[in-house]
């Protein structure tokens, strides 16, 4: 039996409010805020010792989003909008991107104001505000959110031969993990800048019995199986986060330049199989939708009333899990069968 569609906990990595200062022009000394208090041509300095924080939110069925319980920021259970994209200049004409969630709790009241940049924002420097788009931020926030496969990715076919990911078609038989061959139903695709948060995840050959670096978006699932339970959870399989498995040697993040970014779509979540190694493949959540929207009006949209996930979104490793400092390592050796060294 087939379950109700999982609302899986999407992290995003932000900055508070106060992390932007207006140091001159209409809102002098104001924080960052959304777009209806925004005045154009305002100048911003990033704080230097800004730190990042993890905004961890979910989706409801309603389509509300809320922060998760989880999360490092915010009031659990707390609403999230998404209200702008700020565009800004710097002094060598360089523009940045600033996304804008805002946080509202229980009362109608603003809890906080959020900036996702997408680009590196360098502290005493000044950036002008130039635009405020209101009507491109759900579509940039799907590109940098939505589980995606790196251009070159080799994926394992209905017939076990593998292809490059930019090479397959809408119609295509992939080997799934669970339902057996299964036609791709849409293939998205898009370019981003990889930086910062953004930058994709590096496993380099081997690591995870893969024959080849694989090379996936940073929140991208992957279904480990241990041979045997060394982290003592209960379970042989788990889903674990590809940012979560971050070595610093042999699974890094690779910024730098920009990044092809692919995402699959089948009729059901699957898990598939990337340079041999089990991965998700795209939940069609709301925040997945937003990057449908043009294919879905042209005949996509038989795709959501029925878009299901088998039960193993109750896999992932939590938080609490992959707290304990050997528990990537003890992870990596129980997939792979190879001995953990003494004191490595």
């Amino acid at each position: 039996m087939k379950s109700a569609i999982a609302q899986p906990v999407t992290v995003i990595p932000v900055y508070l409010s106060a992390a932007l200062q207006v140091v001159h022009g209409v809102n002098e000394g104001d924080p960052l805020s959304f777009a209806d208090e925004l005045v154009p041509d305002d100048i911003y300095w990033f704080a230097d010792r800004a730190r990042q924080v993890r905004l961890a939110t979910v989706q409801k069925p309603d389509g509300r989003t809320l922060v998760a319980a989880e999360a490092d920021a915010g009031e659990p259970g707390a609403r999230v909008h998404l209200d702008c994209c700020l565009t800004f200049m710097s002094p060598d004409g360089a523009t940045t991107e600033i996304l804008v969630l805002v946080e509202v709790g229980r009362d109608g009241a603003v809890n906080e104001v959020y900036a996702l940049p997408l680009a590196p924002l360098r502290p005493r420097v000044d950036y002008q505000l130039v635009g405020i788009d209101r009507k491109s931020a759900r579509h940039k926030l799907a590109e940098v959110t939505c589980v995606s496969f790196t251009r070159g990715t080799q994926i394992t076919m209905a017939s076990g031969l593998q292809r490059a990911i930019e090479d397959l078609q809408v119609g295509d038989r992939v080997l799934t993990r669970d339902q057996g061959p299964q036609e791709i139903r849409w293939i998205g695709h898009s370019t981003i800048r990889a930086t910062g948060a953004f930058a994709p995840i590096v496993i380099r050959a081997g690591e995870l019995s893969n024959t080849h670096d694989l090379v996936v978006s940073p929140d991208h699932r992957l279904f480990l199986y241990q041979r045997e339970d060394r982290l003592g959870i209960g379970r042989k399989e788990v889903l674990v986060r590809a940012r979560h498995l971050i070595n610093g040697d042999t699974i890094t993040q690779q910024g730098g330049g920009f990044v092809d970014y692919f995402q699959l779509l089948f009729d059901n979540h699957q898990i598939i199989y990337a340079e041999g190694i089990a991965a998700e493949t795209l939940l069609l959540d709301a925040s997945a939708q937003t990057a449908l929207l043009p294919d879905l009006e042209n005949g996509y949209s038989g795709l959501l009333p029925g878009h299901t996930m088998p039960d193993h979104h109750d896999l992932e490793l939590t938080k609490a899990e992959l707290r304990r400092p050997e528990a990537l390592q003890l992870l990596r050796h129980a997939t792979t069968g190879r001995k953990p060294v003494s004191g490595a």
